[in-house]
């Protein structure tokens, strides 16, 4: 239909100037849009995904409805990120704290442990970590009692003689020391259930409780600068476990679906997958057991 034909005219016959003025201004605009949709498809790109999760010996089941997130940096990263300004305590910390004598905090952190219970401990000690840690050699005492009696002469050493004559109290000191550690080289297996008498020192549960929380409020703020940072796209899987991330600028991104595992009988699937768009592509990625990560200690609890 040619123009004037759609021109509106008022009671005089003329030309309605606003209304002609507009519908210039929108036939100008279409072809505008049109153009600028084109050029937008040529600069980004997608994802599309399917998620499947299976079972122990199971077959994979779709993950449907579940949340999933598109970053532009690793949750890997980002925890990394979180855990610096978390001011998260290290085990050489914890020990520091500890009311325990120095060679046992000096042990601990040589052998990068807080576990004084359990055959593992127990086996790991040396007759030379018994003699050098005031703990454990009163509890190896304790525990072998009249074995160790029969087995290595009384100690010669007072106590008092250790201002009054120290010379002589090093020496019969070293004497006795010396004579225990003989007879713990002649007799390792006394060395076993030594731990029974540790329980009211062994810090492992205090330090597992301390590392829970902390672990939690890691994992939280971890959670919050991925969302508020780093975040890119969100969408949700399908009844089939489809999803897609639409008209994304081109780079390198992570697909994960954070705090929320998809469940798959007793396992709980997490992923941190690297995918890059190109433009005018879409990326097509596959979610299942072979790629996911490990899911948090604290989080399966």
């Amino acid at each position: 239909m040619p123009l004037h034909g759609l021109i509106c005219y008022d009671a005089g016959m003329k030309p309605n100037r606003l209304i002609v003025t507009a519908f210039v201004s929108f036939l100008c605009l279409v072809p505008w849009a049109e153009k600028s949709g084109a050029q937008d498809s040529k600069f980004t790109g997608a994802v599309a995904f399917v998620a499947q999760v299976s079972a122990t010996s199971g077959q994979p089941d779709p993950v449907r409805e579940l949340s999933f997130f598109l970053l532009r940096k690793s949750m890997a990263d980002i925890r990394d990120e979180a855990a610096q300004s978390a001011g998260m305590a290290d085990m050489d910390s914890f020990v520091d704290g500890l009311k325990v004598s120095p060679e046992l905090k000096s042990w601990m952190k040589k052998h990068h442990t807080v576990e004084l219970a359990g055959t593992a401990f127990t086996k790991q000690l040396t007759p030379e970590d018994i003699m050098d840690v005031p703990e454990f050699l009163s509890a190896y005492k304790t525990q072998n009692g009249s074995a160790l009696g029969a087995g290595v002469p009384e100690p010669k050493y007072k106590k008092s003689e250790q201002q009054t004559n120290p010379e002589k109290f090093k020496r019969q000191h070293d004497q006795y020391i010396e004579a225990v550690r003989r007879y713990i080289q002649a007799n390792p297996d006394s060395i076993d259930g030594l731990d029974a008498d540790l329980a009211e020192i062994n810090p492992s549960q205090q330090w597992a409780a301390l590392k829970f929380v902390q672990e939690q409020r890691l994992e939280h703020l971890t959670i919050e600068l991925a969302i508020n940072k780093y975040l890119a796209a969100k969408t949700t899987s399908d009844l089939y476990g489809r999803g897609e991330f639409a008209h994304m600028a081109a780079g390198d991104y992570w697909v994960t679906n954070l705090d929320t595992p998809a469940l798959a009988g007793d396992l709980r699937v997490r992923w941190d997958l690297p995918v890059t768009v190109h433009p005018g592509e879409t990326a097509q990625v596959e979610l299942s057991n072979l790629n996911a990560i490990e899911t948090p200690e604290w989080a399966s609890r």
